[in-house]
């Protein structure tokens, strides 16, 4: 049957969005048919991604049978929009003023709430930070975070290129066109993007600062929440490459939000990648007939709450738990109950690749625990599995390949007795030298099961001469040891009985992030390399570890 059968819906293409400088905006507007004429509450989507689409179409006759007015809009410089497409730097105010559009409209009751995951998650709350009166909630799925959460090597993964290569011009471009693996070869960064046969000034923009500074600050709103009075469902998957902005947002909300809406939040993660809620089976793990659930109705449900004030008594927090596969309902963000626990690193200097003997413990290494060193050469980095586009940066996969090389340490535990449950975010205490001035040091936390799959679960990555910072780099001296945190986002995972828990330390994973060249010189700007010598310290003084947050079973 035709998407367009229903007798649910009016649609009025191309309704013009005036702006405050004069551009406007192409939204198309879904009415509920019955009654013929009307006010209701509406839900707004902006989108660089083309609005005109199937699948927006469906969403919004969805929620017209609840009844919604649901508009959907290209921004600025995208699709039927005017002018100039800048990502993030009109969102604010574009957005402001398509809300209170939206409020003005005869078919308008005045409230309205916004829906959108990625670039439409973001500009959501850049739009929020504006605080338009009629803007009464959000659904905010798989957010971006502020400028170098995600990437804090000071410059943008190479697969960013992809993502500007896409939406460069009014419509998307096709990403299967180009070589993308070739591309992420070249160097400098700077003129990567010329590889892609276009010259891209955001690209290029971005290159330029690669600290955080006031270039950065018009996009950052996590430092900004007590400007958000509003109720903010937040979504995301463990495996969403943006998925370390959520937990976030949410903890952001909860404890620094407006007081008001501290207690308004509620967070909602699955066993999902970037585009969540689309499949039960991800790489080559399968989470089960539980994984898929009814999106549409948790939505509905918030925004029948919050537009429409009908009640309702859900959990705060609803998780995924891998491993065991089902939900859990939770009272806060990170669980309260949580032990934090460090594992210990140990070895007698030889943990280089799985097939050495790097040991993870919880007791703390003794004095005479000789070092681990690996050669770390930016010309023959350490891969980083994904495909080659944008579209899904990584998942669950078996890294039992690249944990043969020797440029990477493993320490891994002991077959477990018994279950061991992980939920929370995870991090590394890292003590290392390096020859270096400046080079990577990365961490991945893995599930080694008993048939030899290695299955990939969270990891992070920090660059030496931003330890202290975004704001302030320094080099290092090369030789001495220093502390280094490594934010490995979150996970929440069951090691079953007879798995192992893993770390991998490397000093690059590419293409997920650029290379550092080791010279310490401007960032994204030359092409010269240098090999570093990597040492890692694991002893009294120095005890390295991974702190794990364990949920008492």
């Amino acid at each position: 049957m035709s998407l367009f059968a229903s007798r649910e819906t009016r649609i009025l293409f191309n309704q013009r969005v005036p702006l405050r400088d004069g551009v406007t905006l192409s939204a198309d507007v879904y009415l509920p048919s019955e009654p013929a004429k009307g006010k209701w509450p509406v839900i707004l989507m902006r989108t660089p991604y083309q609005k005109a689409s199937n699948a927006t179409a469906a969403m919004a006759m969805d929620f017209n049978r609840h009844g919604y007015v649901f508009v959907a809009v290209d921004v600025r410089g995208r699709g039927d929009s005017d002018g100039t497409f800048t990502p993030y730097r009109n969102e604010g105010p574009d957005g402001y003023d398509t809300i209170e559009w939206c409020a003005a409209q005869p078919w308008s009751d005045g409230k309205v709430g916004t829906i959108g995951g990625s670039y439409p998650g973001r500009i959501q709350w850049l739009a929020a930070l504006e605080q338009p009166p009629h803007l009464k909630t959000m659904i905010v799925s798989v957010a971006p975070s502020d400028p170098f959460v995600e990437t804090p090597t000071g410059l943008p993964s190479p697969m960013h290129l992809c993502w500007l290569h896409l939406v460069s011009g009014r419509v998307n471009q096709p990403m299967e066109t180009i070589n993308w693996e070739e591309v992420y070869q070249h160097l400098p960064l700077l003129t990567m993007d010329e590889q892609t046969g276009r010259v891209i000034e955001a690209w290029r923009a971005e290159i330029a600062h690669p600290q955080l500074d006031d270039y950065w600050q018009p996009l950052c709103y996590q430092k900004k929440f007590d400007r958000v009075n509003l109720p903010v469902l937040h979504i995301s998957g463990w495996y969403d490459d943006e998925q370390i902005g959520t937990p976030l947002n949410y903890i952001g909300m909860t404890t620094t939000g407006a007081p008001a809406a501290r207690d308004k939040q509620r967070l909602l993660m699955g066993p999902w990648g970037h585009n969540v809620n689309g499949a039960s089976k991800l790489g080559e793990v399968d989470f089960g007939s539980q994984a898929i659930i009814d999106l549409r109705a948790e939505q509905v449900r918030w925004f029948d709450r919050w537009l429409k004030g009908i009640e309702h008594n859900d959990a705060p927090v609803r998780i995924f738990i891998m491993g065991d596969n089902v939900w859990r309902d939770e009272q806060e963000w990170p669980l309260a109950r949580t032990r934090w626990t460090p594992y210990y690193l140990h070895s007698q200097g030889k943990a280089n690749s799985r097939f050495g003997d790097g040991v993870l413990t919880p007791e703390k290494p003794a004095d005479n625990q000789p070092q681990d060193t690996y050669t770390y050469d930016p010309a023959r980095p350490v891969p980083f599995m994904t495909e080659p586009t944008s579209s899904q940066i990584g998942g669950p996969d078996d890294y039992s390949a690249i944990l043969r090389r020797d440029d990477v340490l493993v320490y891994t535990t002991e077959p477990l007795t018994e279950d061991v449950e992980v939920v929370g975010p995870i991090r590394v205490e890292l003590y290392a030298a390096s020859s270096a001035p400046d080079t990577d040091f990365n961490a991945m936390l893995i599930d080694v099961w008993p048939n030899g799959f290695r299955q990939r679960l969270c990891d992070g990555m920090v660059r030496a001469r931003f330890r202290e910072g975004m704001e302030q780099p320094s080099l290092i001296e090369p030789g001495r040891v220093y502390q280094y945190t490594i934010d490995c986002w979150n996970t929440s995972q069951v090691f079953k009985q007879g798995h192992r828990i893993c770390l991998m330390l490397s000093s690059s994973a590419f293409p997920k992030y650029d290379r550092n060249l080791n010279t310490g010189a401007p960032l994204g700007q030359t092409t010269e390399m240098a090999v570093a010598e990597q040492r890692i310290y694991h002893d009294a003084e120095h005890p390295s570890a991974i702190i794990l947050p364990i949920i008492p079973r």
